[in-house]
């Protein structure tokens, strides 16, 4: 009873089962389903012992080579023969696939004729298809924004170059010390603006370039802790003058090897990058520390602030391109993207953790060079 139940099962999924004699020499077990007369011309009862036709079969022939070979093997998994097509007795055309499994001592033949199966198969493909065609297209859109963008932001470093030689020339003017004192605002201003362009145009050149080469050899590999430092000689100025302090922790073994894969000028603007983000959110009279940990194959960077922190609607996103904090600073949210692509292209890391003392802890870490 049970054995009748799960071939007129099979014959109801559209499943023949044949059962390996000899050479393409099949005995049908079970139930045959109402397809095979569409392409022998006559309904088979079970236990009858057939060739595999070639002529209605042809593409058989071939996958019984390789199904010969498995049963050989007795594997416990199954052999597909993949999707192929045939043409019934009317001319119409209908696609199938077969498959060779071994059953204790039995070796069977299935073929099961796709039908609705395949249809929503090739649905699904050409959903795929239309996607990937959506997202392609999608892609060269904003290709073609960011070229605009870009070309917009190039005109303007012109424009920007022209007003800071008059600003600089209006210095050797008779000026009365109000009009002094709006000049020092008017090139403040100027050179604010120029830093915008300088990090938006870092984002573009380095996308460009994400297929530039790195460094990865030991020997010309940049090193962590010599641009940790020169980042803090350059920065030292701005927090001094603002009541605010920037060093390294105390506890940094100078002799050990600090060298990781990269390329040293854009490693530098990465470190500079994360120190002038703390910058902007220290308040006065606090400090800003770097740290350098070794990793495993890894060095790790940290920059600590003593600020009020990233706020939890924006931390999933800090690091996108043109996201800003809720105190934007004239800023475009640039800065941290340029840190993540040129983070990541170097096999590295990058993230941001919430102190428990207060404040934001930004880290990357970068793998160790190639010895």
């Amino acid at each position: 009873m049970t054995n009748s139940i799960v071939s007129d099962l099979f014959a109801t999924l559209n499943i023949l089962i044949l059962e390996r004699l000899q050479d393409s020499l099949f005995r049908i077990t079970g139930t045959t389903p109402n397809w095979i007369e569409r392409f022998f011309g006559r309904r088979f009862t079970s236990e009858i012992d057939i060739l595999i036709p070639q002529e209605e079969f042809p593409f058989l022939a071939n996958f019984l080579i390789d199904a010969e070979e498995f049963w050989q093997s007795n594997s416990s998994i199954k052999l597909s023969s993949g999707l192929w097509s045939e043409v019934d007795l009317t001319g119409k055309e209908y696609q199938f696939e077969a498959y060779a499994v071994c059953m204790n001592d039995k070796k069977i033949l299935l073929i099961e004729l796709l039908g609705e199966k395949f249809i929503n198969e090739q649905s699904l493909i050409q959903k795929a298809r239309e996607s990937q065609l959506d997202y392609q297209h999608l892609l060269k859109e904003n290709q073609k924004k960011d070229v605009l963008i870009h070309c917009i932001i190039h005109d303007i470093a012109g424009q920007l170059s022209a007003i800071n030689c008059c600003l600089a020339l209006l210095e050797f003017e008779n000026l009365s010390p109000k009009g002094k004192e709006f000049l020092e605002i008017g090139r403040k201003q100027s050179i604010q603006q120029e830093m915008l362009i300088k990090n938006i145009l870092d984002v573009f050149s380095t996308e460009v370039r994400s297929l530039e080469a790195f460094t990865v050899d030991v020997e010309d590999a940049p090193n962590l802790l010599s641009s940790a430092q020169e980042v803090i000689e350059l920065s030292q100025p701005t927090f001094t003058l603002n009541n605010k302090q920037l060093q390294l922790t105390s506890n940094i073994d100078m002799k050990a090897d600090w060298k990781v894969v990269g390329e040293k000028s854009r490693l530098d603007r990465v470190i500079l990058n994360l120190v002038e983000n703390a910058y902007r959110y220290s308040p006065v009279g606090s400090t800003v520390t770097i740290d350098l940990q070794p990793d495993g194959e890894y060095v790790l960077l940290n920059v600590d602030d003593e600020g009020s922190g990233v706020p939890a609607e924006i931390v999933n996103t800090l690091f996108q391109k043109f996201s800003q904090g809720k105190h934007k600073s004239g800023r475009v949210g640039l800065g941290l993207y340029f840190c993540r692509i040129t983070v990541e292209h170097w096999g590295g890391i990058i993230g941001y953790l919430p102190r428990q003392e207060g404040g934001s802890r930004f880290w990357f870490r970068l793998p160790r060079p190639i010895t």
